[in-house]
């Protein structure tokens, strides 16, 4: 019996490596032009692939680009620019909401969470989320997935976004730093 066990086992590890290499011809590299919305230590596993070859091992020529906001990401794909393009799920919705036939598709999941710190003019050890009452914060572009998850942990902790604290959406997203450096906010979100 256990020899049976043995030898199915081999052939079934066997046939999983044949499956996984057929198709592919050895030195032929396919092109896939991916963008992301920014340039990240969060995104790590895909720059450690990139580096490690672990695209060209498996075929692809991965060409990175950085399009700075998911609208911006999602543009490059629907403009062919980009095959795939690398930002919150958020921009599938609002294409297929415009009623386009050609709207884009989220197929994969790299990150579990949002990225974003709520960052501060000052440090402040003892912070607690209601010391945001009557604050302003960069919140960056309505209906991001960095400003629907500050609002999400803002109406978790109490706070009413537009009543109990202003979150300025106006401001694009690689322009919150810059704006919050010259003045503009009592915090903002931001990666790292």
């Amino acid at each position: 019996m256990l020899k049976i066990f043995i030898v199915l086992l081999i052939l079934i590890t066997l046939s999983f490596t044949l499956i996984s290499c057929a198709g592919r011809q050895s030195g032929e590299l396919k092109d896939v032009k991916l963008t992301e919305v920014t340039r990240s230590v969060f995104y790590a596993p895909q720059y450690a692939a990139l580096a490690l070859g672990y695209f060209k091992d498996e075929g692809l020529n991965v060409e990175l680009t950085t399009s700075a906001g998911a609208d911006k990401v999602t543009a490059a794909v629907l403009a062919g620019e980009a095959d795939i393009g690398f930002c919150g799920p958020e921009s599938t919705v609002y294409v297929y909401k415009e009623g386009r036939e050609n709207y884009i598709i989220t197929f994969a999941q790299l990150t579990k969470r949002d990225g974003s710190f709520l960052v501060a003019r000052q440090p402040d050890p003892n912070f607690t989320f209601d010391k945001l009452k009557g604050k302003y914060i960069i919140g960056g572009r309505k209906g991001g997935m960095p400003e629907m998850s500050l609002e999400w942990v803002l109406k978790e902790n109490g706070l009413v976004p537009g009543v109990d604290v202003t979150v300025d959406t106006s401001i694009q997203f690689a322009a919150m730093a810059g704006a919050f450096m010259q003045g503009t906010g009592d915090y903002v979100t931001l990666f790292e």
